[in-house]
């Protein structure tokens, strides 16, 4: 109903914002993230809005993010995750993070969310699962962070999954070993051991 919202930023609370429009102030319910990247008061921002109807609230919650918006939206789906833990689990993660741990099997990551189990975890991850792409999620980290995808041959994905294996040989969690890996420059010519090397470097 409500897709996004520009407004001045009024106020900002501990899970929540105000922000006006044209004379109307919305109260929206926000991850961490967007409580810490707030400007501060009077400032212009933009939030991806989800408009959650109940018999007894309506509720708007807002990302900074179409891709934060669309996580949320997966997480809701959840049997047992409401908007407040799936707020939860992204105030912790964020949403490229929580794609990695589900991936990665990662139920311990997901579980450091405030209020959600190891049973709720594992949950996540089970209905998730088949709905994140490891290749196609890789690729777009690292090209988000200025880097060259490794996703021209086998070869080349093979060594990215080798460098991710070897730091959780290490004792690194899967979703520590596989963010690191996507905040390296990588480049096509990049051997195992020089991914590994620069890999190290961020954790």
């Amino acid at each position: 109903m409500i897709r996004f919202i520009r407004g001045t930023l009024v106020s900002v609370g501990e899970n929540e914002v105000v922000l006006e429009n044209h004379g109307i102030g919305y109260r929206i319910i926000v991850p961490v993230s967007v409580v810490e990247k707030a400007a501060g008061e009077n400032s212009e921002i933009l939030l991806h809005t989800y408009l959650s109807v109940r018999e007894d609230a309506m509720q708007l919650f807002g990302f900074l993010t179409e891709e934060d918006l669309k996580v949320f939206q997966l997480l809701i789906t959840v049997n047992g995750v409401g908007p407040k833990a799936a707020l939860g689990i992204l105030g912790v993660l964020g949403a490229y993070e929580l794609r990695f741990a589900v991936i990665a099997g990662d139920a311990k990551a997901i579980a450091k969310a405030p209020g959600i189990g190891a049973k709720t975890a594992s949950k996540v991850i089970l209905e998730l699962k088949d709905k994140f792409e490891a290749e196609e999620l890789l690729a777009e980290s690292i090209e988000a962070e200025g880097g060259q995808a490794l996703n021209g041959t086998g070869a080349a994905n093979g060594i990215v999954q080798d460098a991710i294996d070897a730091l959780t040989a290490l004792g690194y969690a899967k979703t520590d070993a596989a963010r690191a890996v996507r905040s390296v420059a990588a480049a096509e010519d990049m051997t195992v051991e020089e991914l590994l090397k620069r890999s190290l470097k961020e954790l």
